[in-house]
């Protein structure tokens, strides 16, 4: 496998617009938007930035998170609403935080020392003092910036989620706060970047898992698949109850996570079947097998956006994560290099954005040109240019034709010709036959390894032509010894497979090897 082939499939986004339209509806950023347009100077808050307790209900009303309470409650309607007005109050304070710490709003120190006051990622408490809000500089960009500018913003705030994500459970924190008040982190056993580290993992593999079946269609993973794909080694056969512990101990950690991530909109999220909590045999929580009993314990779904966000802090962590039309404004031999090892949807879907950008006939002649070469990529590359004037269509035929007694292309012209019903199309000579053959080969080799296609191919190929090793040794490429090898191991008769083995090592004496 080449050295620099990308380390993810690459991925196929809407539009910036398209999702900066889907980051604006979320419902944390749209509520923080909200509450920025509403706050102003009379807004009190706390010496981290947060509101205080008094204005917590009217910051909830602004959001519509309050019902309308019943006339004449009873006990236990007092107990729901008292519960009702928490939760709006609470979550009212998430998106006040997210529009501090996105500078949604501002606010300026109540110290009097005229700095703003940083949310610093929810791990704030209140002071005595009162700030001063005002609408912050992010704002604007609400009506007036790029969707580059939304999308910048919305990546502010699914960090300010994350964080929350991997902070310690509140039931945790509350038992590790010493008499002086201050947090002993031993005693939680927490490690912050430990805890990151994890669910970044999850989100990785669970946007492998997404872009690995196209990267459009929503992809449902099951909880326990992404537990297990972070904790389970890969050659383990049967997992022990330790391994089993650890995914189930996982799982209640990760439906804590996506149902605090899916209302910045990376995921949807269908949280654990509560009746599976109550766990009366003292067993772990990890399915049985079905498929009833595995939707019970949790599915999570990348959404496009989703599907944006993790690419980008992929990027920002150094991980190469194409996506479709990175290469459209490119010359064709970083196309051709670029889709090498796409699967086929995703270079279909590249080759037909650069070819919308270029007249047909000059992106033929581009593409012929970028095909030639000797080096180890030069197969594939022209087994991607023949796909590519497929879709350029008989507009290249000129181009095309103009190759024809090419050494490296004219064996691929004749062959797209013959495919189009091109008339006049000269016959190749041996020597041409049998070079293709081993460029188309080499290229599949590079392609796809050796799956049973290319066995197929290679027992065709032997089949129709009687005394073909002796004819392919001596053909002038690059390549010759290597395909000769992969023949003799991919070929199921014993003699042909010998017959191969001998004229790689010939091919190889020949160039001095």
């Amino acid at each position: 496998m080449s050295g620099d082939r990308p380390t993810l499939p690459p991925v196929r986004l809407p539009s910036d617009a398209e999702l900066a339209r889907d980051a604006l509806a979320v419902p944390l950023l749209a509520r923080a938007v909200r509450l920025a347009r509403w706050a102003g100077p009379g807004t009190r808050v706390g010496a981290g930035g947060e509101l205080v307790e008094e204005q917590l209900p009217a910051a909830a009303e602004v959001l519509g998170l309050l019902g309308t309470e019943s006339p004449e409650p009873t006990e236990s309607d007092e107990a729901l609403a008292a519960q009702a007005r928490a939760t709006a109050e609470a979550e009212a304070s998430e998106a006040w935080r997210v529009a501090v710490d996105t500078g949604l709003v501002e606010v300026e120190d109540p110290s009097g020392g005229g700095e703003p006051a940083d949310g610093a990622g929810g791990a704030v408490t209140g002071g005595d003092g009162d700030g001063t809000v005002s609408a912050g500089a992010a704002l604007q960009l609400i009506a007036s910036g790029s969707p580059q500018d939304v999308l910048s913003l919305w990546l502010d705030a699914l960090d300010v989620v994350f964080a929350d994500a991997t902070a310690p459970v509140l039931e945790d924190l509350a038992g590790a706060i010493g008499d002086d008040g201050e947090i002993d982190l031993d005693a939680l056993d927490w490690d912050p970047e430990a805890e990151a580290e994890f669910l970044e993992g999850v989100l990785g593999n669970l946007y492998l898992l997404t872009v690995g079946e196209g990267g459009t269609d929503p992809v449902p993973v099951p909880l326990p698949v992404l537990a297990a794909s972070m904790i389970v080694p890969d050659d383990m056969g049967e997992p022990t109850d330790d391994v089993l512990e650890q995914v189930s101990d996982a799982m209640m950690r990760l439906d804590d996570q996506f149902a605090l991530l899916e209302p910045i909109g990376l995921v949807t999220y269908v949280p654990v079947d509560e009746a599976l909590m109550v766990d009366d045999a003292g067993s772990d929580a990890v399915p049985s097998g079905d498929d009833e009993d595995v939707s019970r314990y949790g599915v999570v779904t990348l959404t496009p956006l989703g599907l944006h966000g993790i690419r980008s802090r992929m990027r920002d962590a150094g991980v190469e994560a194409p996506a479709v039309g990175d290469l459209a404004d490119k010359g064709a031999d970083a196309l051709l290099d670029g889709v090498a090892h796409f699967p086929e949807p995703a270079a279909r879907a590249e080759t037909e954005r650069w070819l919308a950008h270029r007249e047909p006939a000059e992106a033929a002649g581009e593409l012929l040109a970028a095909a030639r070469g000797t080096d180890s990529g030069a197969p594939l590359r022209r087994l991607h240019c023949q796909q590519s004037l497929a879709l350029v269509g008989v507009e290249a035929e000129p181009a095309v034709r103009e190759v024809l007694d090419d050494a490296e292309l004219g064996g691929l012209a004749r062959v797209w010709l013959a495919e189009l019903g091109a008339a006049d199309v000269p016959p190749p000579s041996e020597s041409m036959i049998f070079w293709l053959a081993i460029d188309t080969i080499a290229a599949q080799l590079d392609a796809e390894g050796e799956p049973l296609e290319l066995q197929e191919l290679v027992e065709g190929l032997v089949g129709q032509h009687s005394g073909f090793f002796d004819a392919a040794w001596r053909v002038d490429h690059p390549a010759t010894a290597d395909v000769l090898e992969a023949m003799g191991r991919l070929h199921r008769d014993r003699k042909a497979a010998k017959d191969a083995r001998k004229a790689a090592f010939k091919a190889r004496s020949r160039n001095g090897g």
